[in-house]
């Protein structure tokens, strides 16, 4: 992979886009932002057991190289990089990267440990190995985006970091690998998390401001759903992560819900 980028970068602006695979639209919208973007398009598939803590579904992450191949190569993909874990972490590996502070420990930090630590760490690998001048991120994992362009930022590591708007299903779930583990039942219910996003919005638009309240209105309309298990609901600042009393244009609205065994994210700005 290093010998391919160094044969290119000079004479080409190499777009990146990092995924654990299953590709979806989502990942999709980010390689075709990448090919209008770029000379050579590079997308690494490597799911990372470093981000996945106890109990997680590591193992039973969903897995199908040959169907990402073939979308990749639909959306001119210039090359694959999907490392296998011994080639990525070899017998004594070490040495970790991790972001302190607010930005890590609270919403995804706080209920998954170490989850941040293990993104840093195989990111730094990624842009280290390929190098590539823009890389590109999407709003879905809102906090993550926040942590890498820190890390890149602290680190000086030389790539601009691209933000591209979560994409959603028709009826407004946001498209993730993990949705294929629903069935019928629990896809219905898994609108939950985006419908209460629009309820916030409208309280909001209709005058209400404070937090403390949406946040609350929020956990009882999702109640209603009796697959779902919030895990947290917080509205924050959006570059800070610090929580808000007050509501102000551009903050973060951020949820995490469980729907039966499956556990979701989902995000709204103000």
């Amino acid at each position: 992979m290093r010998k391919y980028v160094r044969e290119r970068k000079n004479k080409k602006l190499i777009g990146f886009v990092p995924t654990m695979g299953y590709l979806h639209e989502g990942h999709l919208s980010l390689i075709r932002k990448a090919r209008r973007e770029c000379d050579e398009v590079i997308v690494s598939i490597f799911v990372n057991p470093t981000q996945f803590g106890r109990g997680e579904d590591y193992h039973s992450y969903p897995r199908d190289l040959k169907r990402d191949i073939a979308l990749s190569e639909k959306e001119k993909v210039d090359v694959i990089f999907a490392p296998s874990v011994e080639e990525m972490y070899p017998e004594g590996y070490s040495t970790f990267v991790q972001v302190e502070g607010r930005l890590s420990s609270v919403l995804e930090g706080a209920s998954r440990p170490g989850h941040f630590r293990g993104v840093c760490t195989v990111l730094v690998k990624l842009f280290n190995i390929i190098n590539p001048d823009i890389s590109f991120f999407g709003e879905k994992d809102f906090q993550q985006a926040l942590i890498v362009k820190k890390m890149v930022e602290d680190l000086n590591i030389d790539t601009r970091i691209v933000l591209l708007p979560t994409v959603r299903e028709e009826d407004g779930l946001a498209m993730s690998s993990r949705n294929s583990y629903f069935n019928e039942e629990e896809r219905k219910a898994a609108i939950i998390l985006y419908r209460s996003l629009k309820k916030a919005k409208e309280w909001i638009d209709q005058g209400e401001r404070n937090s403390s309240r949406i946040i609350q209105k929020m956990k009882d309309f999702i109640a209603k759903e009796p697959l779902a298990r919030i895990d947290y609901i917080a509205i924050v600042d959006s570059k800070s992560l610090e929580e808000v009393e007050q509501v102000e244009r551009g903050n973060l609205i951020a949820l995490a819900v469980y729907i039966g065994k499956v556990r979701l994210i989902d995000n709204m700005r103000v």
